[in-house]
């Protein structure tokens, strides 16, 4: 016992109380906004218990009516009994409806704030985290939060108010009832500290569990071609198994608890219920109360036994809802995106579409979390008919500089911004997440969605025609297959783009980029599955475009490279122009 103590103040000095209270903070932030749904579902349960209080009365009437010959009350009393279960049972079913529907619509609002919040979070925190478990928070935690948050205050109330009127009952009719009825309060306390400590490491554990399953599932499916032909289908499933093994050792350890906890409150109710049973039997027989009273006492034993223990069980639900909370803080307390910028972006947007934006970066320095530096003191510009090509080894910095110029990274010091027109104008903007709506980004890899090709493209421009959709799959050289199709641009894509080549997927993402419209176009390896003829085809379309579009093209093949304005090499950590001569030999050495 004095080991347990000790543990437990050492858990409270290390914050584990500081930690679930913050928690609490954090979810009445979300729970003030739902106080009239908090009250109908309370009133609602205060009604139901009452008319089972009065139910009970009558069930005691009706007992001494019956034992008493009283025949002339028993069809009253009786068709007031059956009114009130009538109504009990009508409360019962009001007050399951709407707690479903107002736990759906919390639930929902609930998810739809926290998706938008993580949407904003910066980008190279949450990249952190892997993608199951991020589905795991914002799907299971978010959902126990927000059933958490309709019924934890309102059930509190509710099992408070039906043990304090059960036990006022008992008080009233027979003191000495009292007694018994609150034998196995003492149990149910000392039960609830146990839980309490290891209800908090089960949920920990169990949430840890859920998004180590749920990654891999996310992973498996998504990968699945590339399972088949490493033929790691045995390996996969092996792996499975062992976290299915995993989980269910988990959840044994879990029923057995569960278990020990069931055996040992029911033993308690056993022995609240039958000393009751007994003291009842001995007042009957010594006339201090009727039959009917020792049915009403027994009741209510039972009433004050299931409040106690739904009281108890409240702390477990406190701790799931306190580790859920803490877990989407994780995530929803990192540093956010800045948008502060995105009414004067949008009118910078509007004002120079015309006539075209230069982007400039000038000094910049980034160095990633892990403490590697990958820029310094790099600087690059762009200008409207512009291709500019970033060329440089694997893993140099060229994603990474089209990640800084999207603002998806933050450079260290140096600065990043966009000028009107050819870069002469004194109206400029300082690049921030804001300014992403000036860009159309074509990153590497696969990047469409299921659907038809049509609902691909109208995912930048919701309202464009199919003849915009036409004109700039001709652009990218992708209406020549297109057009082929049975459907055309209403033909279904599959996920992940399944059904297209690696070539025709991103010809139909450079149309979709191009669609939008945006002044700036960022292509990442976005033309390394064509071919060169294919590829030189293309950026030469994007150059004779009238629309006054700058490109930033990253690429690790050099054939291109003298169809571009200018050619920036990463080396030594910067972005250095190269000359014609470094050019022609950079195409002749390929």
């Amino acid at each position: 016992m004095k080991e347990k103590i000790q543990h437990i103040l050492k858990r409270i000095k290390e914050g584990m109380l500081k930690d679930m209270w913050r928690e609490t903070l954090w979810i009445y932030a979300y729970a003030r906004h739902y106080w009239l749904a908090m009250i109908i579902y309370t009133l609602l349960g205060l009604s139901s218990t009452a008319v089972a209080l009065g139910a009970s009365f009558l069930s005691r009437d009706l007992v001494d009516i019956i034992t008493g010959h009283q025949t002339g009350l028993l069809l009253q009393t009786f068709c007031m009994m059956v009114a009130m279960n009538l109504g009990n049972l009508f409360l019962s079913q009001v007050s399951g409806f709407a707690s479903s529907w107002i736990s759906m619509k919390v639930d929902a609002e609930i998810k739809a704030d926290t998706f938008s919040k993580m949407l904003v979070t910066d980008w190279e925190s949450i990249t952190a985290y892997h993608t199951g478990d991020l589905l795991t928070r914002w799907g299971s935690d978010a959902s126990n939060i927000s059933s958490g948050i309709l019924s934890f205050i309102p059930n509190l109330i509710i099992n408070l108010f039906r043990f304090i009127s059960a036990f006022a009952v008992v008080i009233y009719n027979d003191a000495s009832f009292a007694v018994f009825a609150l034998l196995g309060m003492p149990f149910s306390l000392l039960l609830s500290r146990t839980l309490m400590r290891r209800m908090v490491n089960n949920n920990k554990r169990s949430a840890a569990m859920n998004a180590k399953m749920s990654g891999f599932n996310q992973e498996a499916f998504s990968n699945i071609q590339t399972i088949k032909a490493f033929d790691l289908i045995r390996f996969y499933v092996d792996r499975l198994k062992q976290l299915q093994k995993e989980y269910i050792s988990m959840r044994i350890d879990f029923q057995k608890m569960s278990i020990g906890t069931s055996v040992i409150m029911s033993l308690v109710g056993l022995l609240v219920s039958y000393s009751s049973y007994g003291w009842g039997i001995y007042r009957v027989w010594s006339g201090a109360i009727s039959y009917g009273t020792m049915t009403l006492f027994l009741s209510m034993s039972g009433t004050l036994t299931g409040a106690l223990n739904s009281l108890v069980s409240m702390v477990s639900t406190a701790i799931s809802l306190t580790t859920s909370a803490g877990r989407l803080m994780d995530i929803l307390e990192m540093p956010q995106e800045d948008y502060s910028l995105d009414e004067e972006a949008k009118t910078f947007l509007d004002t120079h579409r015309g006539e075209g934006v230069s982007m400039k970066l000038s000094g910049v320095d980034y160095t990633y979390n892990t403490g590697t530096q990958v820029f310094e003191n790099a600087s690059m510009e762009a200008h409207p008919h512009e291709i500019v090509a970033l060329v440089g080894p694997s893993g140099e910095g060229k994603t990474t500089m089209l990640r800084l110029i999207l603002a998806l990274l933050r450079p260290g010091s140096g600065e990043a911004s966009l000028t009107a027109g050819e870069g002469s104008s004194y109206q400029d903007i300082p690049i921030t997440p804001a300014t992403r709506k000036l860009f159309s980004y074509v990153p590497q890899g696969n990047t469409m969605f299921s659907g038809t090709i049509a609902e691909n493209m109208r995912n930048v421009k919701p309202d464009a025609t199919d003849e915009e959709i036409v004109e700039a799959l001709k652009l990218s050289c992708a209406w020549e297959f297109v057009s082929k199709l049975p459907d055309g641009i209403n033909s279904e894509i599959k996920e992940r783009g399944g059904g297209l080549s690696e070539g025709q997927a991103q010809r139909l993402s450079i149309a979709r980029a191009l669609l939008r419209k945006s002044p700036i176009l960022l292509l990442d390896e976005a033309t390394s599955a064509l071919d060169v003829a294919t590829e030189r085809r293309v950026l030469k379309n994007i150059m004779q475009d009238e629309y006054p579009r700058t490109c930033l093209v990253t690429t690790h093949r050099p054939t291109v490279l003298n169809i571009c304005n200018r050619v920036y090499s990463i080396r030594n950590k910067q972005c250095v122009t190269l000359n014609q001569a470094e050019i022609e030999r950079m195409i002749s050495d390929f």
